[in-house]
């Protein structure tokens, strides 16, 4: 049987219900502003507060304070955030952007429609002006090179010139262009066969086996010139185009013998060998020389190959022989423009000779 609980003290540790409490119905939630107990003053709300004092260090106070004013005043002026950040970017971006000193007006380019192209230099301006099949648009002309053109080529001239200073050529012709004060604007000559050329001259053909430097089929074009080739053959996809650095180069020679284009450099050896040509190709591993296999009675057709690469397969199959050129034994092979000028002329000096 349990004991009877006891009633608690006012004194026990334990909360007590009734002791501290009005008699009364117990409040409800919290009490509502105003109400309840109110809050005692604190000292500090009756006395003014201590104002914080910036010069005050650890040693004690460092004297009275500057006015603000002043501060301002003495201190250097800062920009503010964003300035500084588009001040550091224009300091970043004016060096690479700013224009220079600005140049004087110089002359206007010419310009000049699809396709065509300018000459320049006396000899090739006069040999383009020699030729009815060049189409001619514009001849430009310092003094002293109208004088030197009337010279070599007599007037009339089938396209009248335009006096205009050196300096303007620098403004439509490359810097390093050797003009001597001439240039004319012309149309590329236009394509012309392979068996026209034969019958229209009785020359040597000599055939390019990718060639690609304009310069060196320019110098080739010069040596056929000379030598009296009937025309110079190159492959159309792997050849440079007309150009007034070929015919700079060529000095004139471009109007002379045609350029022919072929599609297939083994069918063009095949259509010379069906009009009697005896066709030899150059490789310096041959063992029988030029001059030795050159034929008395029939018309000579010259393969030359590319500087690195020589003759390609089907084209040393193609030919009727392999021949060399007789060079030291300390130089590997020749330039092929100086090998195509030396082979021209042992072709014409043994022909001469019968």
């Amino acid at each position: 049987m349990r004991p009877p609980r006891r009633p608690p003290q006012a004194d026990s540790p334990s909360k007590s219900f009734s002791a501290d409490r009005p008699q009364g119905r117990a409040p409800q939630g919290r009490p509502q502003h105003g109400q309840g107990k109110p809050r005692p003053p604190r000292e500090a709300d009756s006395e003014e507060r201590p104002r914080f004092d910036r010069g005050a260090g650890p040693k004690g106070p460092r004297g009275p304070r500057r006015p603000v004013e002043a501060e301002a005043a003495e201190a250097p002026a800062r920009p503010r955030p964003e300035r500084e950040f588009f001040q550091r970017r224009r300091l970043h971006v004016l060096p690479e952007t700013a224009p220079g000193p600005r140049k004087p007006d110089s002359a206007p380019s010419i310009p000049v429609p699809p396709g065509s192209y300018w000459l320049h230099g006396v000899h090739a301006v006069a040999a383009a002006l020699k030729n009815p099949q060049r189409r001619a648009r514009r001849l430009l002309l310092t003094e002293e090179a109208e004088a030197n053109l009337a010279a070599e080529l007599p007037r009339p001239w089938r396209l009248n010139g335009e006096r205009v200073e050196r300096s303007r050529f620098q403004t439509f012709l490359p810097e390093d262009a050797v003009h001597q004060g001439a240039a004319l604007l012309v149309d590329p000559l236009q394509p012309v066969g392979l068996e026209d050329a034969i019958e229209a001259h009785p020359g040597p053909v000599l055939l390019l086996d990718q060639v690609t430097d304009p310069r060196n089929v320019g110098a080739i074009l010069r040596s056929a010139a000379a030598f009296g080739a009937a025309a110079v053959v190159v492959q159309d996809r792997n050849a440079p185009p007309e150009t007034a650095a070929m015919a700079r180069t060529a000095s004139g020679a471009l109007e002379i013998v045609p350029m022919v284009r072929e599609v297939n450099i083994s069918r063009a050896i095949t259509t010379l060998q069906k009009a009697g040509f005896w066709v030899m190709g150059l490789d310096g591993s041959a063992k029988t020389t030029l001059a030795a296999a050159i034929p008395r009675d029939r018309r000579v057709a010259l393969v030359l190959g590319a500087e690195d690469t020589g003759l390609r397969r089907l084209q040393r199959e193609s030919v009727d022989e392999l021949v060399k050129l007789p060079i030291a034994s300390r130089m590997e092979s020749l330039n092929v423009s100086a090998a195509a000028a030396a082979a021209l002329y042992e072709v014409i000096r043994e022909q001469e000779l019968d």
